[in-house]
């Protein structure tokens, strides 16, 4: 998986639809979607580098707001691994460079499907970086989506995530 997608509860089928023809018209015709066992939320593993197309999904929305009827937010994946607490930290830590020395950061943690500990999941994760943590305005995110036993881990800036509701506001304001 390269990209995680939430939706309205029910609207599954809708939304893997939408999304293949976003996928269509920016070069890939063969995404494999899947409309996971989580009531709303679905997962693409796309050819096309998923940073980019979030970017190019939000282009979209910002110039024909009406073309994104089902997405709520859709997030880039830059590694999946297995749910355990030593894999997440060891593939974060392979991404590290990612953070510049002077750049704040936050984890964000989602979890469905799992009971693993939170709070020990970003101790151990915290552990790695020297950086300073930023809640409010972090420059990077140290994204951990667990899905039950898989887990998606990206290091993002905040306007890498589409979230359709937020960019509603902000074109409003």
């Amino acid at each position: 998986m390269n990209l995680i997608i939430t939706c309205a509860r029910h609207l599954e089928p809708d939304t893997e639809e939408e999304l293949r023809d976003f996928f269509e018209e920016f070069g890939d015709s063969e995404p494999k979607i899947t409309i996971t066992n989580m009531s709303g939320i679905l997962v693409a593993d796309t050819k096309l580098e998923p940073i980019e197309t979030v970017r190019k999904i939000k282009e979209k929305f910002l110039d024909e707001p009406w073309s994104v009827r089902y997405c709520l937010r859709i997030i880039p994946i830059q590694i999946e691994v297995e749910s355990k607490i030593e894999n997440i930290v060891e593939e974060i830590t392979k991404l590290s460079n990612q953070i510049n020395e002077n750049e704040t950061y936050r984890i964000s943690i989602e979890k469905r499907n799992s009971d693993m500990s939170s709070q020990e999941l970003i101790t151990k994760i915290a552990n790695k970086f020297k950086n300073k943590v930023s809640l409010e305005y972090p420059d990077k995110i140290i994204l951990v989506e667990i899905l039950g036993n898989k887990t998606g881990i990206s290091i993002l800036k905040k306007s890498d995530i589409l979230s359709i509701e937020k960019t509603k506001r902000s074109m409003s304001e």
